[in-house]
């Protein structure tokens, strides 16, 4: 099982980690992206954390020309919802869940265990994480939206429906508009999950203030 799992950068908070964060970069990024926000955060009220950074395959991508990029799925519309590749986002759903179910086999429980993603990568991470049949600790959620909602109230798992849900948005986001987060964060509350919703001042990117209510959410579900 090992071979077939996503190529991944690991960061380990302090020996011995007990809780994992498994983190999703964003459309044409890589693990990287977000390995280097690590350091920044504040774990001090937090256990020792293994931070996994999966990079996404590469795939021609639609809406920029069919051009090949480290992407979880095709995005075929600029609205996001037009044409979704349903295909891909279950490809890459189970490669996620992969991740997960090896952070179990390693001894980490799934319940110490929080999905996050930026962008597309957000996008993954409420895909998978609310589909999931173990109760994570959490999802995070950054610039991004709920992909297949129109399935997603049949498919979602009864094991996360209490699971906090950290989401967040800039307001003057131009590639995720901020209504269409929104609208996410509004389905999942009409569905009972406890969101914690979170706008910055700012475009599609992450937030000095975002950075520490990070910092808070993982003290919350993980401390």
């Amino acid at each position: 099982m090992t071979n077939t799992l996503l190529p991944r950068i690991e960061i380990e908070s302090a020996p011995q980690p007990t809780a994992a964060v498994i983190w999703l970069h964003g459309l044409g990024a890589d693990g990287n992206d977000f390995a280097a926000l690590v350091p920044e955060l504040d774990l001090r009220a937090c256990p020792p954390i293994r931070f996994v950074f999966p990079h996404a395959p590469s795939m021609p991508v639609t809406l920029n020309g069919g051009y090949v990029m480290p992407a979880w799925y095709d995005i075929r519309g600029t609205d996001l919802v037009s044409r979704q590749d349903v295909a891909g986002i279950q490809k890459s759903a189970l490669a996620i869940a992969a991740l997960i179910e090896h952070e179990a086999a390693r001894g980490i429980p799934y319940q110490r265990m929080v999905l996050a993603g930026f962008s597309q990568g957000s996008a993954m991470a409420l895909h998978t994480g609310l589909r999931f049949k173990q109760r994570l600790a959490g999802i995070m959620a950054l610039s991004g939206y709920l992909p297949l909602a129109d399935t997603f109230a049949a498919e979602r798992s009864a094991a996360n429906a209490c699971t906090p849900v950290f989401m967040a948005h800039g307001s003057q986001d131009p590639v995720v508009a901020p209504a269409r987060g929104e609208a996410s964060r509004d389905l999942l509350l009409s569905l009972g999950y406890p969101v914690h919703w979170h706008s910055y001042p700012m475009p599609h990117s992450v937030h000095p203030r975002e950075v520490a209510d990070i910092s808070l959410f993982l003290a919350d579900v993980l401390g």
